[in-house]
């Protein structure tokens, strides 16, 4: 075997050998890529008070005697309860401009940390996100006593394959998708075309599943500018709902969106919201 040979296969193998240990990372740590629960800083330092809001600290137990927190906004007038899944990194902290909106909007706001976010315990995954979720909407129902066709389910980015999985589980009154992907996968895999991520990745989220079981109306929120979720794939989730639905196009960046299309944002949200949620 020729020199020249003997480096090429050298060159093979240590490429190889890279290409299945980045496979491996991937694949065990995963967990690092999709939350960010320190991000930009878990300590919470502002209340819905600083906004001028009454709320009501919440804790609830969940798996193995863990507690998650959240605040339970209340609003004068209100037609209905929001329960909002936040995105991937930051805490409920963080949301302080969209619980306005939303409480502008005439609506209490559950709004509520997953485990390992903010003051919450215990870890972040994809099985203890559903299950807080599904603590926060016990909670709403058994706790509260709010008729479920009087609470709105919203998800923002990640908090929308959340969202849709409380959805497709229970009947609320509405869900709306704001900046939603139809699954993790989907997302990742153009970022690694030379990675199977399709078969490595075990956090999947997938929205586009969940909706085929969603029978309540849909709002779809997303923007065009969007670089971090292509706009694609809110265009795919709306092709799937059968129920009555809505797609509202805003302008701007992922997490900026939302303002910066002010105020045809609020208004397309007070317009679905006084449509289809019930006033009795």
């Amino acid at each position: 075997m020729s020199k020249f040979v003997m480096i090429a296969v050298w060159i093979v193998v240590v490429l190889a050998v890279v290409y299945l240990l980045f496979g491996l990372y991937l694949f065990l740590f995963q967990s690092e890529y999709v939350y960010y629960p320190k991000y930009p800083e878990r300590m919470i330092t502002d209340t819905p008070k600083s906004i001028g809001l009454t709320y009501e600290k919440i804790l609830l137990e969940v798996e193995k005697g863990e507690r998650i927190s959240g605040w339970f906004v209340t609003v004068e007038n209100s037609r209905g309860v929001l329960l909002f899944c936040h995105g991937n990194a930051g805490n409920i902290g963080h949301r302080l401009e969209s619980v306005r909106i939303f409480a502008e909007l005439c609506l209490d706001i559950l709004i509520f940390d997953y485990r390992g976010y903010g003051e919450s315990e215990g870890k972040p995954s994809e099985s203890n996100t559903y299950e807080d979720a599904e603590t926060a909407w016990r909670y709403l129902v058994e706790e509260r006593h709010i008729n479920p066709e009087k609470i709105i389910v919203f998800g923002r980015s990640l908090g929308g394959g959340i969202a849709s999985y409380i959805a497709s589980r229970f009947s609320p009154g509405m869900l709306i998708l704001e900046s939603t992907f139809t699954s993790l996968p989907d997302v990742a895999a153009p970022r690694f075309p030379f990675f199977p991520v399709r078969l490595i990745m075990r956090i999947k989220y997938p929205t586009s599943e969940y909706l085929n079981d969603v029978n309540c109306p849909v709002l779809v929120i997303h923007s065009r500018d969007d670089e971090e979720i292509p706009f694609s794939h809110s265009q795919k989730l709306f092709e799937i709902v059968t129920a009555p639905k809505v797609f509202l196009e805003i302008k701007g960046t992922h997490n900026e969106g939302y303002k910066e299309s002010s105020p045809s944002y609020e208004e397309g949200l007070d317009m679905f919201i006084s449509k289809y949620l019930i006033t009795e």
